[in-house]
């Protein structure tokens, strides 16, 4: 009888073991969600990976804010859920989010904090190609120093240009360019005001922070980060009211950021992305956007250089 058991239990074990592997191996990894709220689709994206042998573990990010962990990946009866604290949204309940397979991709339901329902579909993130020592096009100026030509708000346009600059003086829309790009090089030169806050979205999808740090520990959330997923390994900003910029290099995942002359991220690979994100379309070609729906912020000397075709 004693035999028997240890067989059985051992069975079981092994039962589990291998239900838990086919669920881990259908779910891990990285997966871009499109979330229809009120009819509006929201770009999304959820990362699931095991920690140990029986536990799955990852990071969400929502229609804002940053990547946040996932304590855990329930999984039962061919179902997955997990919870998210609130963030920056409304307080209330825990975010919850609930789904399955459906076919090569997910589907599910997002819960929100206010106890709104909102469905969800996923797709895996696709694989960027990355090339080495590329031949570089030719460089292009963005902002031409005289008005908003090439640049389009997206909603009430509080943006002027005052003597070859281009000025955000209070919060309101964001500003993209009706261009899109690929794989690129981009030089920014920008300042802001104490205690204020914008970014660069690289392909309207990757946020580089800019905002008044100076004289912090290096963040992902904080200046020259990429916002809440990769860390400068210093922090390189200067005080509030000077000039700085950024030396941006994109391809396919990989990014490095040279601020004030400082290499701060270098050749890192971007999970996901980021809070804000125009659309969840990472393949194609997306516009550079400016956060102005923050804070004041001024730039100048825009110019871009993509890799020749």
């Amino acid at each position: 009888m004693k035999t028997k058991f240890h067989l059985t239990a051992i069975a079981v074990v092994f039962s589990t073991l291998f239900s838990f592997a086919q669920d881990s191996n259908s779910l891990e990894g990285t997966w871009n969600l499109t979330i229809t709220e009120d009819d509006k689709e929201v770009p999304s994206w959820l990362e699931i990976k095991h920690s140990g042998n029986s536990t799955l573990i990852g990071r969400f990010c929502y229609k804002f804010g940053s990547a946040r962990p996932i304590a855990e990946v329930k999984v039962v009866d061919g179902k997955f859920s997990f919870s998210i604290p609130a963030q920056w949204e409304p307080q209330g309940f825990d975010m919850r989010i609930i789904g399955m397979q459906d076919g090569e991709g997910l589907k599910g339901t997002l819960i929100y904090t206010d106890g709104n329902t909102y469905p969800w579909t996923a797709k895996r993130t696709p694989k960027l190609a990355y090339t080495d020592n590329p031949k570089w096009g030719k460089k292009k100026t963005l902002f031409n120093g005289k008005d908003l030509t090439g640049w389009t708000a997206l909603g009430e346009n509080q943006w002027i240009v005052e003597d070859g600059v281009l000025k955000s003086p209070k919060s309101g829309a964001n500003l993209v360019t009706d261009e899109k790009f690929a794989d690129f090089k981009l030089h920014v030169e920008f300042k802001y005001p104490k205690n204020s806050n914008s970014g660069i979205y690289l392909r309207g999808r990757y946020e580089v922070q800019v905002a008044d740090n100076a004289g912090l520990e290096p963040s992902n959330i904080l200046f020259g980060g990429i916002y809440g997923l990769l860390t400068p390994n210093e922090m390189v900003a200067r005080p509030a009211g000077e000039w700085q910029e950024y030396d941006i290099t994109l391809i396919g995942r990989r990014v490095t950021i040279v601020a004030n002359g400082k290499t701060i991220i270098s050749n890192q690979n971007i999970p996901g992305m980021t809070g804000g994100a125009l659309d969840n379309d990472e393949a194609a070609p997306g516009p550079l956007l400016i956060q102005g729906d923050h804070g004041p912020v001024e730039l100048r000397n825009i110019v871009i250089t993509p890799i020749a075709k």
